[in-house]
């Protein structure tokens, strides 16, 4: 068996797709090729810390409130993730900038999942504009993380339909249910060493990719 990716997963809330990493790959799982090495959270607070308890995984606080500048943050959490042994960052749910430098040191070892199909909908209340724009489809993106806010190169993508009488709520839903699915099968193909990025473009290697064509509405007869 290869040795494990070793991950940090950086949280800020009440950490659902940790939980969906832990199903995945967590201390229970036999012949994981991940492994989580750490869950670091700029919140106290924050519930995902409890789940990564509950699974025996080591957790950190960094709390960003306790730092003048956003570097002296980002040094402090760069120093945790290093001293746990992880060589490869998992940003989920994390509510934090990060700094260039930062993003700089983790280049292409550092992924995010965005609630949208990017580059459509980065930012914010991604939701209700998809819904505004009146869009047949919305989703998730698994991407690696550039300094620009919700860009860097695409691994993979969910894409759900956008249903009548659908609001943010029902939506959101939706959305995060296939990010639950998404991230883990992300990373599997990372750690599997079937993601290779070329002129910031992802390749994947010996993995089946889709090839059918969806339609929302559905085609009539």
């Amino acid at each position: 068996m290869a040795v494990p990716l070793k991950v940090a997963v950086l949280i800020s809330g009440r950490g659902s797709n940790l939980q969906a990493l832990i199903d995945a790959f967590g201390p229970k799982v036999a012949d994981s090729p991940v492994k989580i090495a750490l869950v670091l959270s700029n919140r106290p607070d924050a519930l995902g810390l409890e789940r990564a308890d509950n699974a025996g995984l080591k957790t950190e606080i960094v709390d960003h409130k306790a730092f003048q500048s956003r570097e002296d943050f980002d040094v402090a959490m760069d120093r945790e993730i290093r001293a746990a042994g992880a060589e490869f960052v998992v940003l989920a749910g994390f509510m934090r900038l990060l700094t260039a430098q930062f993003v700089t040191a983790w280049r292409d070892k550092l992924v995010n999942i965005h609630p949208a199909l990017l580059p459509s909908f980065p930012g914010l209340n991604t939701h209700r504009r998809a819904l505004e724009a009146g869009v047949r489809f919305h989703g998730a993106t698994v991407h690696f993380v550039r300094h620009e806010t919700d860009s860097g190169p695409i691994i993979a993508q969910a894409a759900v339909p956008v249903l009548p009488g659908d609001d943010e709520s029902t939506l959101a839903a939706r959305v995060l249910q296939a990010e639950h699915q998404l991230y883990p099968s992300a990373l599997r193909l990372i750690a599997q060493g079937n993601v290779r990025v070329e002129d910031d473009r992802v390749i994947v290697s010996d993995a089946p990719l889709a090839d059918r064509v969806l339609f929302n509405p559905p085609l009539s007869s």
